[in-house]
């Protein structure tokens, strides 16, 4: 399976970082994509020197992980995942920002992380928007219904409860995995409700 992921400047990059860690471990081929503001926000959240997202931008990842991750840069427009004929088979945008939700919403592609996504639009193919910002005014909603009414799945990134997470990593969990789940990805990251019922 081929995951596209791409990471904007909006607060969570603890999410990003624990989806592309589990990714590269369970998957193909990942092509990631991040925004400049997302560079920034993931300097300022991540502190963790393990990181794959850090390695990955500074050059530091080990073989098996360069086999599988592809950095491309946002002004890339001759990435494969810029093109119907080379699309992945899903996109999971995550954190995503209001601001790139809604350039998605409205077909406006300014950089490779939009027009990837505009691709998987295009294509058919998976396209999961892990939006991630509270309030939301009426724009903000009026985006994500041409999003779903155009084959997204919106899928915020708040995460529950009922799992009884001991720490932001088990809450972080939660919501990649709810993200897998999406892209038809396995995993045990936490407790299903009512897991015994199954």
């Amino acid at each position: 399976m081929r995951i596209s992921v791409g990471i904007t400047g909006a607060s969570g990059a603890v999410y990003a970082d624990r989806l592309v860690a589990f990714l590269v471990k369970n998957v193909d081929r990942v092509y990631l994509t991040l925004t400049p503001t997302a560079e920034k926000v993931l300097a300022h959240e991540i502190s963790d020197r393990e990181s794959i997202l850090l390695r990955s931008l500074n050059g530091q990842l080990n073989s098996e992980e360069k086999e599988v991750l592809r950095l491309f840069k946002n002004n890339d427009y001759f990435a494969p995942i810029a093109s119907g004929s080379s699309v992945p088979d899903a996109m999971i945008i995550a954190p995503c920002s209001v601001g790139s939700m809604s350039r998605i919403a409205n077909s406006i592609s300014s950089n490779l992380l939009e027009r990837a996504a505009d691709v998987c639009l295009k294509q058919r193919r998976p396209l999961i928007i892990g939006v991630r910002e509270t309030p939301l005014h009426t724009i903000h909603l009026q985006n994500m219904l041409k999003l779903s009414e155009a084959g997204a799945i919106v899928a915020p990134l708040m995460p529950g409860f009922y799992h009884k997470p001991e720490s932001i990593d088990d809450l972080a969990d939660f919501m990649v995995g709810r993200l897998l789940e999406l892209v038809g990805v396995d995993h045990e990251l936490y407790k299903r409700w009512n897991a015994r019922m199954i």
